[in-house]
């Protein structure tokens, strides 16, 4: 049986499924015993409230936990990690501590790490372990699966200066938009792979969770980045409109057409998709915000044939995004109205992956 270690930053149990828990999944169904190593987890993290600490990430700490059959978690929990002290002079002097990062103890995992057959990196300060994990295990392959622009997220200088060093020594650099893809440009070994879908749990049967009413339902599922004054000012514009907003975002504005979920499981989403008129991709502005332009969110508002909301400056060559300028009523007005009326039939979905087709294009 082959092995792989998938480096995220992401937690095996979380309700949020990032691409990396579905290529994992992939993985196992395709025989491989799978080791998902949870990184960037810190006693910095407890200062910053991290998300990963409502789930048992202190209980679990530095072991081997299987889940399933061939299937292990593990979480990497470390007395500090190169996290963004959000101060040029922090960031200076931590440097040289952050550097030492991949010399911490590994623990349970080594072990693992040395008899990998793949490794898959995300793009997390968990980068400063590909040197030390090549040294342990030159012979595997290993795979930069770049989620996210490391801009955008902002990271500490150390984790940017690691992945320009590191990211040519790698075997196969897979980015999942046209925006990262020209942060690579020149690098012999790198594709586009865009994100995969879950296609089995879309194609399942759902039971239809708005009312029944002849005025459109629209959706937004996300975390971050959220364009509150859009949702403000679309909300006033139709108020017969319904807008359905997923995930742990707070401060909405408050009306009657506007509906906030929280943060669900990700099955729990799917029939808000599915059975949606119209997809919020609304990201407020932050540089390298643009990486956004091909998230998973909008493969699976594609997927589901959703005409999509978008400001400009992530512009696409899709037919189905309708662009608005932030701010600005009359164009948020014609975004809106022009998706309502636009024929979805139109929509392509033969060119989305499945994970396991993506799996597949990252093992060549």
């Amino acid at each position: 049986m082959k092995s792989v270690v998938l480096i995220t930053g992401h937690y095996w149990n979380s309700q949020r499924k990032a691409g990396f828990h579905w290529l994992a999944d992939a993985l196992w169904r395709q025989g491989w015993e799978v080791i998902f190593m949870t990184a960037s987890l810190s006693w910095l993290s407890v200062i910053r409230q991290d998300y990963r600490l409502a789930y048992p990430v202190f209980r679990e700490a530095n072991q081997l936990i299987q889940v399933d059959k061939w299937m292990w978690s593990y979480v990497w929990f470390t007395p500090w990690h190169p996290a963004n002290l959000r101060s040029d002079f922090l960031n200076k002097l931590s440097k040289s501590l952050f550097r030492t990062y991949n010399k911490l103890p590994l623990g349970a995992v080594e072990s693992k790490v040395r008899t990998a057959d793949l490794f898959i990196f995300e793009s997390t300060p968990a980068l400063l372990l590909f040197e030390r994990f090549k040294h342990l295990n030159p012979n595997a392959r290993f795979v930069y699966r770049v989620s996210d622009d490391l801009r955008l997220l902002r990271n500490h200088p150390v984790v940017l200066e690691t992945e320009e060093r590191i990211a040519p020594q790698f075997d196969l650099v897979s980015v999942p938009s046209q925006t990262i893809y020209r942060l690579f440009a020149g690098l012999p070994q790198l594709k586009l792979h865009l994100h995969g879908i879950h296609k089995d749990l879309f194609a399942q049967q759902y039971t239809n969770p708005y009312p029944a009413s002849d005025n459109p339902n629209l959706i937004f599922v996300g975390n971050s980045y959220f364009d509150r004054e859009f949702l403000k000012q679309a909300s006033q514009l139709f108020p017969d409109w319904y807008f359905h907003i997923i995930g742990p975002l707070k401060d909405l504005p408050q009306r009657k057409n506007i509906t906030s979920y929280g943060e669900l499981p990700f099955q729990a989403t799917i029939p808000y998709i599915k059975y949606a008129d119209i997809a919020l991709q609304t990201r407020s502005y932050s540089p390298g915000v643009e990486s956004l332009t091909d998230s998973l969110k909008v493969i699976q508002y594609t997927y589901c044939r959703l005409p999509i909301i978008s400001p400009a400056y992530l512009s696409s060559p899709r037919t189905h995004i309708f662009y608005y300028q932030p701010g600005d009523t009359n164009s948020i007005k014609t975004a809106l109205i022009s998706a309502r009326n636009y024929d979805c039939s139109q929509i392509q979905t033969d060119d989305i992956y499945s994970w396991d087709e993506l799996v597949s294009q990252l093992l060549g």
